[in-house]
């Protein structure tokens, strides 16, 4: 029977020469993995672009979604009895003169031109420059954002201003006058240098409802002299 081999040393030197053979064999499979050509890509990715494989995306549909209609514009709204509610936008400068048409209506032409200040957004004053072309004026519309220097200008009292100033043959028209007191006027402007309706009174030209009964005002005038008094009273 052979004897068993128990020098240290042989053993030792046996062990290490082992150790260094499947260390050797471990390195090689490492390498071999690190320099073998990639797998091929499977089936599907194959007719995938190649641009997009290179940066990580996958390749556009080509049945990509219908890019989103665009919801019409809503049309624009006025309210015309809110006094300067929103109305169209001026088309000129907001200080200079921004209509002279007069429409359908028929234009008198015994009667003064007459230039309305208003401010550009002031719904009621608009519908009240209709009345007053439908009775026969020219009118010459400017709108200004600083009506409280033509008010002042003109001599309208504090307590008697409106939404809108007009001048016509020398006299001067505050507010929402009907244009028949206006005519009268013109008729007796020796005596008359304005006319005044404070505020704005429900169912006044330009600020009718239909449907709500007409609420009485009265029209003032200033006199040459500068006193006011009743000029007209509608509505009763």
């Amino acid at each position: 029977m052979k004897t068993q081999d128990r020098h240290p040393l042989r053993s030792f030197a046996g062990s290490r020469t082992l150790c260094r053979s499947a260390a050797w064999l471990l390195g090689a499979s490492i390498a071999l993995g690190a320099c073998a050509e990639p797998a091929p890509p499977a089936s599907g990715a194959r007719d995938a672009d190649p641009a997009a494989a290179a940066a990580g995306r996958q390749a556009p549909s080509p049945y990509a979604a219908p890019a989103p209609v665009a919801a019409p514009a809503a049309p624009a709204t006025a309210d015309a009895h809110a006094g300067h509610s929103a109305a169209p936008a001026a088309a000129a400068s907001a200080n200079g003169p921004t209509s002279t048409k007069v429409g359908a209506a028929v234009v008198d032409a015994s009667l003064p031109r007459m230039k309305v200040h208003k401010s550009p957004t002031c719904g009621c004053c608009s519908l009240w420059v209709d009345h007053v072309r439908e009775a026969g004026f020219a009118v010459e519309v400017h709108d200004t954002h600083d009506l409280a220097a033509v008010k002042s200008r003109l001599g309208v009292p504090a307590d008697a201003q409106s939404c809108h100033t007009a001048e016509v043959g020398g006299l001067v028209v505050e507010g929402h006058v009907p244009a028949e007191d206006i005519k009268r006027a013109l008729a007796q402007r020796d005596t008359t240098r304005a006319l005044l309706l404070p505020g704005m009174p429900l169912n006044s030209p330009g600020m009718e409802v239909p449907g709500v009964n007409a609420l009485p005002y009265t029209v003032e005038r200033i006199k040459a002299d500068g006193t006011r008094e009743p000029f007209a009273t509608h509505g009763e």
